[in-house]
């Protein structure tokens, strides 16, 4: 009888022990699910951003400024704070624009040169002698204050970076319909400096155009003393505005990732036509949304997140430079920065569903988060210098690691009409944000620091 009750007791033990785990396990709360982004939620936000209503966010307007409040608002929604030392969200900074009050004089050897047309301008009156540029590459630009261009095949603004490198004050094009639409698109008034409150105007290189048979006529005279005056020049001050989120870490010396995209565009040109900057960037603020909602929906990071959306990035980077002249955390506590710039189109040059990273190879950034299911591979168009032309840039050569991903960089539609929400594709654009998802929080949760690659690091 007690073997009998033994072997019954023993089998019960043994069922108990097997059943036990599952029991337990039954107690236990599930897993969440890993976070999905919604195509319905990245189609709202950008109908929202680069809709009619905002006209296109322009620098330093109050459409950008409505934008900005819309971010800051899904930031409180979502559960973000303000960043430190921050009382809100937005960050406002005065940028000041000079505009002439009057119409600038050209003239030669001390008589009016007419049909001059001034296209961009440094604000500053110019005078020197004349000499003439001749050859077919930008690298024949002579060393002199005012250089005319009476005949270059390729586009004149190719130009601009070789009169810098030579010092040139003024540089003098034969008038063409590219020159008359770049005016037209100005309203009729050169561009003149843009620069933040405090900070000095660049001198950059003015110019100007002629009609061809004015600038023959001049080019057949190097030497004569060319001089621009300019009437008075004014000073109109506006408010460009970055929108910022905050979710602080469970380690304070684990340090703080940077996520950012720039929320403004080219806003209402002088003709009225509205440039909606749907792909440039409402689909880089969208991507900051997306990402810092996933982050707020999870358990606390390691490492604080800040969420910014710059303004002012189209007329001269001014949100990203004033935040790193005025960060919320040090910029030393500032492990890694991933910008967020033109993610609604495909590059056809990319494998499918796959973004460029801007400066690839300067770092190990990109391989640590493509290796952790990011969407990312390098930049095909190394010859654009795209790396240096973003909101990254800033902090880059501030010693941050700091790189921009976007979808296709030289799409169609880049400052144009057609930068529409109908042209944006939101399932590539959804399934890239979705793929950043995991490889972020590996490196809010983790301990990865991304390292600049030897000679990648820019200058600062």
């Amino acid at each position: 009888m007690k073997s009998t009750v033994a072997k019954v007791l023993t089998s019960l033990t043994i069922a108990g022990l097997l059943i036990a785990p599952a029991s337990l396990d039954a107690k236990r709360k599930p897993r969440p699910a890993a976070y999905k982004v919604r195509i319905e939620s990245v189609m709202a936000h950008e109908k929202f951003l680069a809709g009619d209503e905002l006209r296109g966010r322009g620098s330093a307007t109050g459409d950008e400024a409505i934008a900005a409040a819309y971010v800051a608002s899904q930031f409180a929604q979502y559960g973000l704070k303000p960043a430190p030392g921050m009382t809100g969200y937005l960050q406002p900074a005065k940028v000041i624009r000079l505009k002439l009050k009057g119409d600038p004089v050209l003239t030669a050897a001390g008589a009016p040169v007419a049909g001059m047309s001034l296209i961009i301008g440094s604000g500053e009156p110019i005078s020197g002698k004349v000499a003439v540029f001749t050859g077919d590459k930008p690298a024949d630009m002579p060393a002199a204050d005012v250089v005319l261009v009476p005949a270059f095949k390729g586009p004149p603004f190719a130009l601009f970076g070789a009169a810098r490198a030579k010092k040139v004050k003024l540089l003098i094009l034969a008038e063409s319909a590219m020159t008359k639409g770049q005016l037209a698109s100005q309203g009729g008034a050169p561009r003149l400096p843009v620069f933040l409150d405090g900070a000095s105007p660049s001198a950059g290189v003015s110019v100007a155009t002629l009609p061809p048979e004015t600038l023959t006529a001049l080019a057949a005279k190097p030497g004569t003393d060319i001089a621009l005056t300019l009437p008075d020049v004014v000073r109109e001050e506006s408010i460009t505005t970055n929108a910022i989120g905050y979710i602080a870490g469970s380690d304070p010396k684990a340090g703080t990732l940077l996520f950012s995209g720039h929320l403004d565009h080219l806003g209402v040109l002088a003709n009225g036509t509205v440039m909606h900057g749907a792909n440039d960037d409402a689909s880089g603020t969208v991507a900051v949304l997306e990402i810092a909602q996933a982050m707020a929906k999870g358990r606390r990071p390691r490492r604080s997140l800040l969420f910014v959306a710059y303004g002012s990035e189209e007329i001269g980077l001014f949100g990203s430079t004033y935040f790193g002249q005025h960060p919320p955390v040090p910029l030393t506590d500032i492990v890694a920065n991933l910008e967020f710039e033109m993610i609604g189109a495909q590059d056809p040059k990319l494998p499918k569903g796959v973004m460029m990273m801007t400066g690839y190879d300067r770092s190990d950034f990109g391989t640590a988060m493509k290796a952790h299911g990011a969407l990312v591979t390098a930049d095909p168009y190394p010859e654009q210098n795209f790396f240096q032309r973003s909101d990254n840039y800033a902090l880059a050569r501030q010693g941050i690691v700091a790189h921009t991903v976007s979808g296709w960089a030289l799409v169609p539609t880049y400052h144009k009409p057609t930068d529409t929400v109908e042209n944006i594709d939101f399932t590539f654009m959804t399934n890239a944000i979705q793929s950043l998802i995991k490889p972020v929080k590996w490196l809010a949760y983790g301990s990865f620091t991304p390292q600049w690659t030897k000679d990648g690091k820019p200058k600062p």
